[in-house]
């Protein structure tokens, strides 16, 4: 089954509780304004398998203690989000996160194929202009979906307003000095981190650059 995947990477620590693999998905025809992984819009990008990719994943499933599939729009590729979750299902105890940029009510048919592989889901586009109160969030229109009974025990202390920690962000590091982060930030955060480094003298791009340039530091 062919997938198209922009990264994976472990831990991601600030995308659901414990150590988490993170998978991101490349491909996304919402184009949310404000977005911060416009980098992972295009659809011609990062094909490979999921055998390959749970290949790959073999290496960190034994100490994750959660997975949490992103994007792009997993759900633009239906088939290989169905086959990627039933995978991981049957590898690994470790609860299962999905994010979407779509309203549940859209997604109830992959939904219903991958029933008991989503633990957690959260649903509904981001809004540039709504309110971010809410942990794993952009946005507080953003709606969380508790679909198993793990997905219940592990999820249901999201519900609660934003502390302290769920503004931390993890920083992964390419091994050509690209730069990336994991995690919901605070509006206007690379904005000002960018406007930093470019004052210090260093060339900076990232995802809300898509439109002027095509190489990319920051997701």
């Amino acid at each position: 089954m062919d997938i198209h995947i922009s990264r994976l990477h472990f831990p991601v620590t600030t995308l659901g509780p414990g150590r988490r693999i993170g998978i991101w998905l490349q491909g996304c025809s919402i184009h949310c304004p404000g977005c911060i992984s416009a980098d992972t819009w295009a659809v011609d990008k990062g094909r490979t398998t999921v055998d390959s990719v749970m290949t790959h994943l073999a290496q960190w499933l034994p100490a994750a203690e959660g997975i949490t599939i992103s994007g792009g729009e997993p759900f633009e590729q239906p088939e290989a989000l169905v086959a990627l979750v039933t995978a991981l299902r049957s590898a690994t105890p470790a609860d299962i996160l999905v994010y979407s940029g779509k309203p549940i009510e859209h997604l109830t048919l992959v939904l219903q194929r991958s029933a008991g592989c989503i633990d957690a889901l959260i649903s509904d586009p981001f809004d540039l202009n709504a309110p971010h109160t809410k942990p794993l969030r952009g946005s507080d229109n953003q709606r969380l979906h508790l679909l198993t009974a793990l997905g219940i025990d592990r999820f249901s202390a999201y519900e609660a307003p934003c502390k302290v920690l769920d503004k931390s962000l993890d920083v992964m590091f390419d091994p050509d000095g690209s730069v990336w982060f994991a995690g919901i930030p605070q509006r206007g955060d690379f904005l000002r981190l960018q406007e930093l480094l470019i004052n210090q003298g260093h060339r900076v791009h990232i995802s809300a650059d898509r439109a002027r340039t095509t190489k990319v530091h920051q997701s």
